[in-house]
């Protein structure tokens, strides 16, 4: 069974984290190193065998918006450090498993999107990301299905396009890899009318050039059960 057949059928309002990523890397979208540890004990042996830094986040269904709850831990640099902040998560509530991650260090954040519309059906959205999501509402829609050249003309429209382009001695975005993440959700949009919203916030540009979604929430519709 599939990681979403999986959360539908176990009544859940959204998917777990990990179970978003492995859903959405079967699209092809990029997400980072990670694995899922059921303690602190196992994060840190996990974390080791990845190596520092890591960051750890709180994992469950009912997870939704982790740094409200202080649900994240950054730049995480060693095994006791690990088990002790693996420790205050597994406080939380809701809170069922660690997720261990490569800390991904990077200057440059965008946010890529699926939404449905009540008029337009599913929509793919591309704009900055992070923090200032919320703050500059710089963002661009597409209803589906959604072309490579629709996704790579979404990339110029938004304000901050020149974020795109070569940054501090960092390479260009790769255009190709983030019009593959818009289209993959156009995608998934129209097969999967059983996902409400997908939402990946920060997708981050790797001095390279390699865009990773670094946070991913995968949103279900109401069961008409």
């Amino acid at each position: 069974m599939t990681p979403l057949a999986e959360a539908i059928a176990r009544g859940q309002v959204a998917l777990t984290e990990y179970a978003a990523k492995q859903f959405l890397s079967g699209y092809g979208i990029p997400v980072p190193r990670e694995v899922v540890a059921p303690d602190a004990d196992g994060a840190a042996a996990a974390a080791a065998r990845m190596g520092f830094p890591v960051v750890l986040k709180a994992s469950g269904a009912t997870l939704q918006h982790k740094t409200e709850v202080g649900g994240i831990a950054l730049n995480v640099r060693s095994v006791e450090e690990v088990r002790q902040e693996g420790r205050r998560l597994l406080g939380l509530p809701g809170c069922d498993g660690l997720l261990v991650a490569e800390m991904v260090r990077v200057d440059r954040e965008f946010v890529c999107g699926l939404t449905r519309d009540p008029q337009f059906g599913p929509c793919v959205m591309f704009g900055l990301g992070g923090i200032l999501t919320e703050a500059l509402a710089d963002a661009v829609f597409r209803v589906t299905p959604v072309t490579r050249f629709d996704a790579l003309e979404m990339l110029q429209e938004i304000r901050a396009a020149n974020l795109l382009g070569a940054f501090r001695g960092q390479a260009p975005a790769n255009p190709d890899t983030l019009a593959g993440i818009l289209v993959a959700l156009g995608e998934i949009g129209l097969r999967h009318p059983e996902i409400r919203e997908i939402d990946l916030n920060p997708v981050k540009i790797r001095p390279d050039g390699a865009p990773v979604a670094v946070d991913a929430l995968i949103a279900l519709a109401p069961s008409r059960a």
